[in-house]
């Protein structure tokens, strides 16, 4: 099973993607940490985002051919990229996508805020955001805020389970 989670710089999605591996113990894949460990410089350029994708999609097929479950965390905002990913799972390997949202007081004040692994400021934001196309795939989108981290989870493990019970029908 493939979970993406997508969503804006600062949504939330990279707290509630670990979170939501850990819990399922599937391995996890964010795209902030592969740009981190692949390019000494980041711009967050067209050619960048290609390069972190493409592992994140490497990344995806081995936990794949290894039986694994595997949670991907990036912002995945066009449905080319998101097509790609769903267009090189193997039969039998199910797709869920879950986006994670928040108001957008919240995002601003998410990205004043230092973060571990994501450079992403308000810049990259509104830049992310011009460009985002909304999912046509069948989704759950979930509302983030700094209190609701468990009911999320909740959520998201009750639509996997759904999702995986209509595959099976």
């Amino acid at each position: 099973m493939v979970i993406i989670i997508s969503g804006l710089p600062g949504s939330g999605k990279s707290y509630f993607a670990e979170r939501l591996a850990n819990h399922l113990q599937a391995e996890y894949a964010s795209s902030d940490r592969i740009r981190k460990t692949i390019l000494q410089t980041r711009t967050y350029s067209p050619k960048e985002k290609e390069m972190v994708y493409e592992e994140m999609l490497n990344r995806m097929l081995i936990s794949i051919r290894h039986g694994k479950n595997i949670v991907l965390d990036g912002t995945f905002y066009l449905n080319s990229i998101r097509q790609r990913f769903v267009s090189h799972a193997l039969p039998g390997c199910s797709i869920i996508f879950i986006e994670v949202t928040a108001d957008e007081s919240l995002i601003q004040e998410r990205l004043k805020q230092p973060r571990t692994d994501s450079e992403a400021d308000l810049k990259i934001y509104n830049l992310i955001k011009s460009q985002w196309e909304p999912l046509n795939d069948p989704h759950l989108t979930l509302r983030s805020t700094n209190e609701n981290i468990n009911k999320m989870l909740e959520l998201a493990y009750q639509y996997i389970q759904l999702r995986n019970d209509k595959r099976r029908d």
